[in-house]
């Protein structure tokens, strides 16, 4: 019955399918569906209609039952926005200064139009947001402009920058120490461990701040500039901005990320750094002994590589060059020279590599020919005195070096003060006996220091000389000499004495301080055309002088008149060595009136030689013959060549003048001898060059010194009661540079619970140097780059009192004066002005938003460090080595340059300046406070002090 039902239903359904199509045609269904639609369509829409106007019915009849009243203040608003908005008017005044004011606001007109307009107005065109943002920055400006007028800024510039630079130098120095310490070569390299062990030292010395993630984190650090500028804005925004949240919040990120990160960022850039450094001493000339200095110091394979690959570039282009004549010969010197360099570079970087790197100390001392230098010439050479002192303190012989040198101070002091008591009685004055007491006081002192009984160390001569001593003590006014006959029998002692000066030549203490006379020989790169050995004998200038006698005797007539001119000049090649030879035509008359005419050739180095010669004997020479400097590099060009025979004529005719000849006749037979037609026999080898320039200079700077002392005979003594201070307490000074020199005790530093080392430089300034501000500035600076608290007090206080007097001598006393006037001259309108001038053309040279330009290839970058390491080696002045050593000079230049290689630890510093400017700036908000909670996130802080009060519990 079920299958019947379904068939009939199929078949009916079926049926009425095709009697409908049939009827109304296959598209009906179409149409159907359509109307379907339409009626459904229909009726939703007219509910919809209905409902919208019931509802909006019912809403009006219970509006007052339900909804409060409108405020009458929005009505008010909606009718101000419909009126027409006033003009922003802007001061444009900022500073107060006209010449400020201007290039300021082109500024801010750069930078709204670079940094927020450009997005602004795809969002607006309303101005009034730009025109209160400018407003907003004005007002800043003002404030920070009215604040800045108020501030003392010479104590800034002259003791807290220094300390702050000083101090980083300090903690890089420290952490430097304790990768040393590292048995692993691959940690002591690792830039990690540089880091970790720089903010540990840092946490160790502040105490209370470490940097280490707003330095190393980048997330953190953008967090603290943030805290910072909002710090700022609250100081500087009227307080309606600053409550403005949507404004502070927008001014406080352009400030941070757009102002003060890419500034940073900047600064800090190794690169940055170093192309900077050698754009400030672009003046300088390149030092070819600083370059292959350089090249021999460095431990940087990266470095060598890229010299390297500049050389190959060069030679390639030179040997490419198609040249004839004269030409060749100086592109010859080039190759060499380029070649050499090559060599040196390949030889250091397979030291590196192979890991074989010997220190030069040892490989001098093992291999190399150490040249002597007499005792005699040790007691009067600072550098060479301080290693010999460390050497008798070790061999217990203290007591007789320190009387040596007590005795050869109290000589000096004798003479000047019997000259000042022979002027004062020229004078009518009668100060004679009092002087006299005082000299028998400082004398007998220095007998109870050294040679009573009681004396402790004692100095152990014969008995009857010290009977002798005491006998002229008691009886006889005292003398500048009358401790001679004991003072050379110490000497001899000391020259002799197996255990002192014989043992001392073969002691490391000799091999580091030939270091630092810069007198080592490496055997891998040096060599002397004078021998294997030199010695520093009779001078320290020389080692072979031409002697007085055959010069003296040979036969000068007065009346013989003597002419000499360059006349011409060329390069030479002899056994592949290339030189500069200069023809000499010398014109002889003779007294019978006949003339002698020849020519004879000389070297560069012939006249050098020559002019060490004369200047060593006639020392006021120096001030009137200036021979022209040496060059390295292209010192073949032609060009070159003619103006140093321009030059070398000019000293010539100088030497050969009448008025010369007779005001030191003594000097015409060394002329003769150096313009005779014959090889000339150089008295002095490359040694003793080298010794002549280094010892020189600082010769003639202590003649400078001492003549300037002597032309201000009130300086010497400021009356007799400041003199008889002086001379009552110069055996107890004495005594004590002894026990300092011998116990290590710094006298300049106080006392602390703090290892010194573990804090601020500023906490151990001398207070006795306070009010001379340059000497405090150089002292700080060469205490922290050249570590001389590590060195001998005795040195120290030497640097300490040559300084004074090199400022002494060379300003006067109104160097503070000049250098508070070179503050406030630095911060001048006219100054300020000018740094806003370069600011703004730097960022937007001819008001065009300056590109950022591509980071440099990675060679260029290599040899940017060593030009910058080379310039900053080569601009040492001699008398710089001549106080502190050449190898301690050297050391601690490159300490500072590695210093500046470190873009996290140069952001360090970057911050703490920036730290101290701001507590200069706004002295009365606490900033100290501030900068310890921003910085107290650090994770080795907490540790720090986590470690602190569980000792302290202890």
């Amino acid at each position: 019955m079920f299958a019947e039902a379904s068939l009939s239903v199929w078949g009916w359904g079926g049926l009425g399918v095709v009697l409908f199509l049939i009827t109304f045609g296959p598209f009906a269904i179409f149409y159907l569906a359509f109307y379907i639609f339409c009626f459904v369509g229909g009726g939703f829409a007219v509910t919809l209609l209905f409902g919208k106007t019931n509802s909006e019915k019912h809403l009006e009849k219970c509006e007052h039952s339900y909804l409060p009243p409108t405020p009458t203040g929005i009505a008010k608003t909606l009718d101000e926005l419909k009126q027409e908005i006033k003009p922003i008017k802007i001061d444009r005044r900022l500073t107060g200064s006209n010449i400020i004011d201007e290039p300021l606001q082109q500024v801010i007109q750069f930078a709204l139009r670079d940094y927020i307009q450009y997005w602004y107005y795809t969002l607006s065109e309303e101005e009034s947001f730009l025109l209160e943002i400018r407003q907003t920055v004005q007002n800043a400006l003002v404030q920070f402009s009215t604040r800045s007028k108020e501030v003392d800024w010479q104590p800034y510039f002259t003791t807290r920058l220094v300390d702050d630079f000083a101090t980083h130098l300090r903690i890089f120095r420290k952490a430097q120490e304790r990768l040393n310490e590292k048995d692993d070569p691959k940690q002591r390299d690792a830039p990690e461990e540089l880091l970790d062990a720089f903010f540990e030292a840092e946490v160790e010395m502040e105490r209370k701040i470490c940097r280490d993630m707003v330095c190393t984190s980048h997330k953190d650090e953008e967090g603290f500039l943030r805290d910072l500028c909002e710090v700022l804005l609250y100081l500087l925004l009227p307080p309606g901005d600053f409550h403005n949240k949507n404004m502070r919040y927008f001014l406080r990120e352009i400030l941070a990320r757009g102002v003060l990160l890419p500034l940073i960022n900047q600064l800090s850039d190794p690169d940055y750094i170093n192309q900077f450094v050698i754009w400030m001493l672009r003046d300088s000339s390149c030092n070819y002994e600083a370059f292959m200095n350089i090249l021999k110091l460095t431990d940087k394979p990266a470095e060598l590589e890229a010299v390297k690959d500049k050389v190959l570039e060069e030679l390639q282009y030179l040997r490419s060059l198609d040249t004839a004549g004269d030409d060749i010969n100086v592109i010859k010197n080039q190759i060499n020279s380029l070649l050499f360099v090559k060599k040196v570079c390949e030889t250091r970087i397979q030291r590196l590599q192979s890991g074989k790197e010997v220190d030069a100390l040892k490989l001098a001392a093992s291999f190399g020919k150490l040249c002597i230098i007499p005792l005699d010439h040790i007691l009067v050479h600072n550098i060479a005195l301080q290693f010999f002192m460390d050497y008798m303190q070790q061999m217990g012989g203290q007591a007789d070096l320190f009387f040596w040198l007590t005795v050869e101070g109290y000589r000096v002091t004798a003479q000047q003060q019997l000259e000042v008591m022979q002027s004062w009685q020229k004078d009518g004055k009668k100060q004679s006996s009092q002087t006299k007491g005082l000299l028998k006081a400082a004398a007998l002192g220095v007998y109870e220091q050294y040679l009573s009984e009681k004396a402790s160390p004692r100095v152990q001569v014969d008995e009857a000389s010290l009977e002798r001593l005491a006998e002229k003590l008691n009886k006889e006014d005292p003398t500048p000499e009358i401790f001679d006959d004991i003072q050379r029998k110490v000497y001899d002692m000391m020259l002799r004495d197996e255990r002192f000066y014989p043992s001392f030549k073969q002691h490391p203490l000799y091999v580091r301080m030939l270091a630092e006379l810069d007198m080592l020989k490496e055997p891998s790169y040096r060599g002397s055309d004078d021998g294997d050995v030199e010695s520093f004998n009779g001078s320290p200038t020389g080692s072979i002088n031409l002697s007085l006698d055959d010069l003296t005797s040979a036969t000068t007539d007065e009346s013989m008149q003597l002419h000499a001119f360059i006349s011409d000049t060329g390069v030479c090649n002899d056994h592949g060595k290339t030189y500069a030879l200069y023809a000499i035509t010398v014109f002889r008359k003779n007294p019978d009136g006949s003339e002698d005419i020849w020519k004879t050739y000389r070297r560069y180095s012939d006249f050098h030689d020559f002019h060490m010669r004369i200047t060593e004997q006639f020392e006021n020479l120096n001030s009137i013959l200036k021979l022209p400097g040496k060059k390295t590099f292209n010192n073949m060009d032609r060009d070159f060549l003619e103006r140093r025979k321009k030059d070398l004529n000019a000293y010539l005719q100088l030497l050969l003048n009448p008025e010369m000849v007779k005001a030191c006749p003594t000097l015409m037979p060394y002329v003769h001898d150096f313009l005779e037609n014959k090889a000339y026999s150089k008295g002095k080898g490359d040694f003793a060059r080298k010794m002549d320039t280094f010892v020189n200079p600082l010769r003639s700077s202590m003649r400078n010194v001492s003549n300037a002392v002597k032309s201000l005979p009130d300086s010497l003594a400021e009356g007799m009661t400041k003199m008889s201070d002086n001379m009552g307490r110069m055996s107890e000074r004495l005594g004590q540079d002894i026990k300092q020199s011998i116990f290590k005790v710094p006298p300049l530093i106080p006392k602390t619970d703090i290892d010194p080392e573990h804090c601020r430089v500023s906490a151990q300034l001398d207070d006795n140097v306070d009010d001379n501000i340059p000497l405090r500035v150089m002292l700080l600076l060469m205490d922290e780059v050249f570590d001389l608290k590590e060195r001998n007090q005795w040195l120290r206080r030497n640097i300490k009192n040559l300084l004074q007097q090199l400022i002494r001598a060379t300003y006067g006393d109104t160097i503070n004066r000049k250098i508070v006037d070179h503050v406030d001259f630095m911060t001048s309108p006219e100054q300020v002005a000018d740094y806003v001038k370069r600011f703004r053309d730097s960022y937007w040279p001819n008001g065009i938003l300056a590109e950022t330009p591509p980071r440099r290839d990675k060679n260029i970058r290599m040899r940017t460090r060593v030009a910058a390491k080379t310039i900053l080696l080569g601009i040492m002045p001699d008398e710089l080595k001549h106080i502190i050593g050449a190898d301690t000079t050297r050391k601690g230049i490159l300490r500072v340059f590695d210093m500046f290689q470190h873009q996290q630890l140069n952001r360090r510093l970057a911050y703490v300046f920036l730290e101290g400017f701001l507590e200069t700036m706004f002295p009365q908000y606490k900033f100290p406070e501030l900068f310890i909670k921003l910085h107290s996130r650090s994770p080795r802080m907490r540790a720090f002090l986590q470690k602190v009060r569980s000792l302290q519990k202890r």
